[in-house]
C-alpha cells in the first residue's frame, strides 16, 4: 500500500532554516506529481509547493516564494521541502501528498500523517 512518511519537522527560531523530507513506498513514485499542503493555526489547509513528476515543474504559495524550495529525488522515492527565513506564521502540521493542484487529497490518493513545524523565539 502506499506509504508517505515525514521527517526532520521541529522548533526553530524566526529567521533559521528546516528542510522536511517524504519518503515514499508502494507505488511508482517517478509517475506522480506531488505536493506539500500544511495547517496552519486558524486557517484552512494550504497547498505550500508542488512539483510534476519529473521534476522541472514547480508552484509555490505566494506565502513562500522565494523561501521555500520543493525537489525530488525519483531514484530514491524521496521528496523535499528547504524552509528558509521561517516566520512565526509557517508553524504549522506539514504533509506530503500525491497530487499537484490545491490542498485537496482527492480520492485514491494519499498523503502522509504529517510532522510538526514550529517557528517561535
Amino acid at each position: 500500500q502506499v506509504q508517505l512518511v515525514e521527517s526532520g519537522g521541529g522548533l526553530v527560531e524566526p529567521g533559521e532554516s528546516l528542510t522536511l523530507t517524504c519518503s515514499a513506498s508502494g507505488f511508482t513514485f517517478n509517475t506522480w506529481s506531488m505536493k506539500w499542503v500544511r495547517q496552519t493555526p486558524g486557517k484552512g489547509p494550504e497547498r505550500v509547493a508542488a512539483i510534476n513528476n519529473g521534476g522541472r515543474v514547480t508552484r509555490y504559495a505566494d506565502s513562500v516564494s522565494g523561501r521555500f524550495t520543493i525537489s525530488r529525488d525519483n531514484a530514491k522515492n524521496m521528496l523535499f521541502l528547504q524552509m528558509n527565513s521561517l516566520k512565526v506564521e509557517d508553524t504549522g502540521l506539514y504533509w506530503c501528498a500525491q497530487g499537484f493542484e490545491g490542498p485537496d487529497i482527492p480520492p485514491y490518493f494519499s498523503r502522509g500523517q504529517g510532522i510538526q513545524v514550529t517557528v517561535s523565539s
